[in-house]
């Protein structure tokens, strides 16, 4: 074979080799616009209008009556805004712990050992625990702390009515996780977490809170995580993992039994499953069989939290300060 036949077949290798991994070609655009100005301004003592302080914003979410619940790391922690962008109330304060997680220094990370820890009291800040949040089918509001180790359970009123985990306690027992990520809810309503940051594990629970089992050790082979950041939960119970360390998302059936991975979409946190059965992983919409469908335009900003409200729009939790939305056009 000559020389230029070698590399006519190098090179359509190459292109069937990106097709097979959904790589070929430019990514589809989807059709949605970004609102500029959300949510509306605040108002300021003098009346004019001013702008929203938020810490970093670590999670969105939307309630069944449309309105968006914003989780941020700072004073009134947790806000609800209605579609609009008008604000309705906070709540809260003292929830979460001021413990801040970080990624260790590699000279001091140890050989097959979590290579993420937390600081705490002055070298933390305020609800800096704060990680996610999920509203349930019960129309119940779910928090994780990550560096106070636990889960709350809330009603529509804010009102903790159960915790999962131990505050302040970091173990890999049943009653115990260590800097736990995000919650999500199968259609039986077993309650799942990935206990994320430290324990590299995904822990199911009944939903009256009993533990039930778990899965995942530390590693990046079928069933092995490195970071498990987020979940969602399909209509057939099926538990989708973003391994954001990995750069992939794995999928299991309800008992933990690999399924399958999509390797190479980056290192996404967010992750929210639509009532189409399709799953936004940060700014990207794949189908279920692990096909990027397209991406919202513009850059996304490294989302940390995603939700989809019922009228199609799109919100982006943004660790810079900010909540991103995302109408159709």
């Amino acid at each position: 074979m000559t020389r230029r036949n070698l590399c006519a077949l190098a090179l359509v290798l190459v292109f069937f080799a990106g097709i097979a991994f959904g790589q070929a070609g430019k990514v589809p655009t989807l059709a949605y616009k970004a609102v500029e100005v959300w949510p509306m301004p605040a108002p300021s003592a003098i009346g004019a209008p001013g702008p929203w302080n938020f810490g970093q914003v670590s999670g969105v979410a939307v309630n069944s009556n449309g309105n968006i619940l914003v989780l941020h790391r700072g004073a009134h922690p947790i806000l609800e805004f209605a579609s609009s962008g008008e604000f309705l109330r906070s709540w809260g304060e003292g929830l979460f712990s001021e413990g801040k997680v970080f990624t260790v220094d590699p000279q001091y990370q140890v050989e097959g050992r979590t290579i993420h820890s937390g600081v705490y009291g002055p070298a933390g800040c305020a609800s800096c625990g704060a990680h996610s949040i999920r509203v349930d089918r019960q129309e119940n509001i779910w928090v994780a702390d990550a560096s106070g180790h636990v889960i709350y359970k809330m009603d529509q009123r804010g009102q903790v009515i159960m915790q999962l985990g131990t505050k302040g306690i970091s173990g890999t027992g049943q009653r115990t996780f260590n800097l736990p990520t995000d919650v999500a809810f199968a259609p039986n309503g077993d309650i799942y977490v990935s206990d994320g940051y430290a324990n590299e594990r995904i822990v199911r629970f009944s939903p009256a809170g009993k533990y039930l089992m778990e899965w995942g050790t530390r590693g990046s082979g079928p069933g092995e995580f490195t970071l498990p950041h987020n979940l969602a939960i399909d209509a057939q119970g099926r538990v989708y993992v973003t391994d954001r360390e990995n750069q992939r998302i794995q999928v299991f059936d309800p008992n933990g039994k690999f399924l399958q991975e999509w390797p190479g979409i980056g290192g996404i946190s967010a992750l929210v499953m639509t009532n189409d059965q399709q799953l936004w992983a940060g700014d990207g919409l794949f189908d279920l069989e692990g096909n990027l469908l397209g991406k919202l335009p513009g850059p996304s900003g490294g989302a940390h939290g995603v939700a989809v409200a019922d009228s199609g729009d799109i919100y982006l939790a943004q660790l810079s300060g900010s909540v991103r939305k995302f109408i159709k056009d």
